[in-house]
């Protein structure tokens, strides 16, 4: 799906609790941007360093090591939230109602059982490099400036987490509309391909800022 789908509020609970968690998914996702703005930083300076000085930054490897797990992973609850993961909307578009909150129930529940392997997988990953005992609490480290790596893979089950429970308020979700019918709150709703055109057009000519 390119750019971001429409989610409905109200003042249920549900909505105001996916109200909250979206701030913080956004919050997490600003992290991970000025993560990306710092490794352009890095990069800059690293090469200017090298061709200008023969002095590249060192530790650079190591710091990308470090940056690339927050990048990666701390914008994909928001993502999740607004519907900017990759799917088969080619599939998906032509379902409607109960059938379409079915098939988006199925494949949610299925995406929260594999975010929970994830996190269990992850965790465990974590704990075998953490350790209090042992110098910057770390049993392993980058080979260039001994960075220690927990930090970064601590990112993992803490942004599978925020996924996992924005999977949950979705599963709610698309469970309200398969009960009582009519469009769910907290969802990605499905766009046309007229609709996505329409939006992608109006973000290029900044006709929504």
């Amino acid at each position: 799906m390119a750019g971001s789908s429409p989610v409905l509020e109200d003042g249920s609970l549900l909505s105001r609790f996916d109200t909250r968690l979206h701030k913080f998914e956004g919050f997490l996702a600003l992290i991970s941007g000025l993560a990306v703005f710092m490794l352009m930083v890095l990069a800059v300076v690293s090469v200017s360093g090298r061709n200008g000085f023969n002095m590249p930054l060192p530790g650079y490897v190591d710091w990308i090591e470090q940056l690339m797990p927050v990048i990666a992973f701390l914008g994909i609850a928001y993502t999740q939230r607004d519907g900017g993961h990759i799917r088969m909307d080619i599939v998906v578009g032509r379902l409607k109602g109960r059938t379409l909150w079915t098939a988006e129930f199925i494949t949610t529940f299925v995406s929260l059982v594999l975010m929970v392997l994830l996190i269990w997988g992850s965790w465990a990953h974590f704990q075998r490099s953490f350790d209090f005992a042992a110098p910057m609490w770390s049993r392993d480290s980058t080979i260039d400036i001994a960075l220690p790596l927990w930090p970064a893979k601590l990112l993992a089950p803490v942004a599978f987490s925020v996924l996992a429970v924005r999977l949950v308020i979705q599963l709610i979700a698309y469970a309200q509309g398969l009960i009582r019918g009519g469009t769910p709150v907290a969802v990605p709703l499905v766009q046309s391909a007229a609709d996505q055109a329409a939006e992608e057009a109006m973000h290029v000519s900044g006709a929504d800022s």
